[in-house]
């Protein structure tokens, strides 16, 4: 299967290509298996997309035959709902056609929310796609609290979106993290599977409970140090699913809290944010299922916290 991305100047809205395989297969069929979604087609039926074979308009119950040419054309995307368009920094590491990879500094949110309205990862990307003239909004694939930093997705269209939730589901999407931990681990690997909940009474805060959902982080003791009489742990944290806080929950449940994270038992004598940072990220590509890697170098904070350690 061959896949085309075009934008230009003309039409801005995305386009798929692709080539069918099959004599007398409906073209419902193929899109399926080209994993467009039922949502999709119902948004190009009535949003202004359009299904071409060869160049000529076709519905979905047009019978295709090898070879011919199927274009996918999507409608414009509007901005979400309680995002903002905004201009500011944005530090890329990876971009195409398809997504675009940041790296995201301590403080800030990745979405807006009531306290932090401005300034968001999110906002911040409508305003580049608005300066890049793509008719799409901010599809967030990895996201990091507001007080974590390092590596995160975002897919440039609502098909793409779809299918980076199809490889999450399937767990094919791998992150890493980094963190600094109150204590000495006292293993040198082990896999916390413990499922996480709302906490009764908060809005934000979670916990390990019976009733929760499913959660798996396994856990690298990469140094044990101190810094002054203080035991900490630098750890790699590798997460097998992406609960909400659920390094912070997890860690803190394991008698070891986050650095700086003073929701959940960790102190902020040392640092102002929880010692968190996503350094690696991993994924096929959506589109060409080459395979794609970054990494990213903890941020100074931390980096100081093991510059002044002991062992």
């Amino acid at each position: 299967m061959n896949h085309l991305l075009q934008m230009n100047n003309v039409d801005t809205r995305f386009t798929l290509q692709f080539e069918a395989k099959k004599n007398g297969q409906l073209l419902r069929e193929a899109l399926q298996e080209w994993r467009i979604s039922k949502r999709a087609l119902t948004a190009i039926k009535f949003d202004g997309g359009m299904l071409t074979v060869n160049d000529v308009e076709r519905n979905v119950r047009h019978i295709l035959q090898v070879g011919d040419c199927v274009k996918v054309t999507f409608p414009p995307e509007e901005k979400s709902e309680g995002l903002a368009i905004e201009h500011g920094d944005l530090s890329i590491v990876y971009e195409d056609d398809a997504i675009l990879v940041l790296n995201k500094p301590a403080h800030q949110s990745t979405i807006p929310s009531r306290e932090h309205p401005t300034n968001s990862i999110a906002n911040l990307v409508c305003g580049y796609f608005q300066q890049q003239g793509l008719a799409s909004t901010a599809h967030i694939v990895t996201r990091l609290d507001r007080d974590t930093s390092g590596l995160l997705c975002i897919a440039k269209h609502a098909h793409i979106h779809h299918l980076t939730g199809l490889a999450q589901r399937k767990r094919e999407i791998s992150r890493q993290y980094e963190a600094i931990v109150h204590g000495h681990v006292e293993q040198n690997f082990q896999s916390i599977i413990a499922p996480i909940g709302r906490k009764e009474a908060s809005i934000i805060e979670r916990e390990v409970r019976e009733d929760g959902q499913y959660a798996h982080t396994d856990v690298k003791v990469l140094k044990r140090f101190s810094l002054g009489a203080e035991p900490m742990t630098h750890v790699r944290l590798q997460l097998h699913t992406g609960r909400t806080h659920q390094i912070r929950v997890h860690m803190s449940h394991l008698g070891h809290p986050l650095v700086g994270d003073d929701l959940y038992g960790g102190s902020r004598l040392q640092i102002d944010r929880q010692a968190l940072h996503c350094v690696s990220l991993s994924m096929e590509h959506p589109l060409t299922s080459v395979p794609l890697h970054f990494t990213s170098m903890l941020n100074e904070d931390m980096q100081r916290l093991l510059k002044e350690s002991s062992a």
